[in-house]
């Protein structure tokens, strides 16, 4: 049998991890700006944190989870988003305490499992950013946290990025509303797709944001929520409306988005962008403000979004957004035999301790197959050792573009390489 990597599942190599550190600092710098701190939950968590908060009805719990029984018969499941996750242990942990400073800001990064068909950008082992807030009702906070994932699209370069908003309301409005969707529905069931008659019954506001060209017709002229908001909800929703001109972030009104876990209510939101004249979601989130006491904790308000990195590097290149990573070496040192072996691993080694990237060759190859090497790993610089620049304690260090150079003591090398540098560029 040829071993293969699992379907939906992908090795992210050299040359391209690069990409996604560079995403991953970026998102660090700017949640951190906000005053949000990093927090790591385990990959795979009790089948019943996914089922009780994401909704048992949903198509992930129902459709997509990865869920097994361990050897001690544990009901298991790989996690399938970050939200529920990071609520049990903030119930777990008592953030909750008092001691605790309020609000409580973490964001979080790494792979999620979703047993789906694959496609570009939507893969079964996935990796997403996200970012969860509790404590704090105040629709600022709500402003704020999708100002935050505004700043890192306009940070990477990503073009063409458009808010889309809505509301669920209070569970008050939202029952109301559910309740004029499904009589909106039902006489028009035999018209919608088997998923959405099925959703009908389960979670008829899934219907809404159906991608099938029948459901789309269905609902067309289906009544908005907008229409059964109490007046909480109105307020909420009229004050983040406000807030985001305030700061100038443009968006739409979307009653038909309805994001598709169980535990929203009032602010909802996507961030679309443009590709190839095809609209795609590259961030989702909302308000959530009974989950807390869902998994057990204390009535907390939450707010949250989650991006897929997948999807958002694809974006990227897609935009043709060249991030500024750098792969280049600063010192690439040749090597003429075994003799100076020791040397040039102390010669490299020193380098790098004062901060630089350096490679050398370890595989005795011909200067020419060495020179290659260099060029390959784009080195600025390059310098050959061997046993006559050893007995004069003396290198040659050339520009590996414009081929000027210097001849430098290999104490200065070792002590000094940035004044080289400087020499050279």
């Amino acid at each position: 049998m040829k071993l293969q990597k699992p379907k939906g599942t992908q090795d992210i190599l050299p040359g391209q991890s690069e990409r996604w550190q560079y995403v991953e600092a970026v998102a660090r710098e700017t949640f951190a700006s906000y005053n949000y701190a990093e927090i790591r939950t385990p990959l795979f968590e009790h089948y019943e944190v996914f089922a009780r908060s994401v909704g048992d009805t949903t198509d992930i719990v129902t459709k997509e989870m990865y869920d097994f029984y361990d050897k001690g018969d544990r009901h298991i499941t790989l996690r399938p988003e970050g939200t529920a996750a990071v609520v049990r242990s903030y119930v777990e942990n008592k953030l909750f305490a008092p001691e605790v400073p309020k609000p409580v800001k973490v964001y979080y990064m790494g792979a999620m499992f979703r047993y789906e068909r694959p496609q570009a950008g939507r893969l079964r082992e996935f990796h997403q950013l996200g970012v969860e807030c509790f404590g704090s009702s105040n629709p600022a906070t709500d402003v704020e946290t999708m100002a935050m994932a505004y700043q890192l699209f306009n940070k990477l370069g990503i073009k063409d990025v458009v808010l889309h908003l809505n509301t669920l309301g209070t569970p008050g409005s939202r029952a109301k509303y559910r309740q004029a969707l499904i009589d909106y529905l039902t006489p028009l069931k035999d018209q919608l797709s088997k998923d959405s008659q099925r959703r009908l019954e389960e979670n008829p506001l899934r219907v809404l944001d159906s991608k099938e060209k029948e459901d789309k017709v269905a609902v067309a002229n289906a009544p908005s929520i907008l229409d059964y908001l109490d007046e909480e909800s109105q307020a909420h929703f009229d004050a983040v409306r406000e807030m985001l001109e305030a700061l100038k972030i443009p968006y739409v009104i979307d009653t038909n988005m309805v994001r598709g876990l169980d535990y929203y209510n009032h602010t909802i939101f996507e961030f679309i962008t443009k590709v190839n004249d095809s609209e795609l979601t590259i961030c989702a989130g909302g308000r959530y403000d009974g989950l807390v006491a869902q998994m057990g904790g204390p009535e907390t308000p939450g707010f949250g979004f989650g991006l897929g990195q997948e999807r958002l590097l694809m974006i990227l290149e897609a935009q043709g957004l060249k991030l500024p990573i750098e792969p280049a070496l600063d010192l690439y040192v040749a090597v003429l035999g075994d003799v100076v072996n020791a040397a040039a691993l102390e010669i490299v080694q020193a380098v790098r301790l004062q901060g630089f990237k350096v490679e050398r060759d370890v595989l005795g190859r011909k200067l020419k197959s060495q020179f290659k090497s260099a060029d390959q790993f784009a080195a600025k610089t390059i310098l050959t050792l061997g046993e006559s620049e050893l007995e004069a304690g003396q290198v040659t260090v050339k520009n590996n573009q414009t081929r000027a150079e210097v001849t430098v003591s290999l104490e200065a090398l070792k002590t000094n390489f940035a004044a080289i540098l400087e020499e050279l560029f």
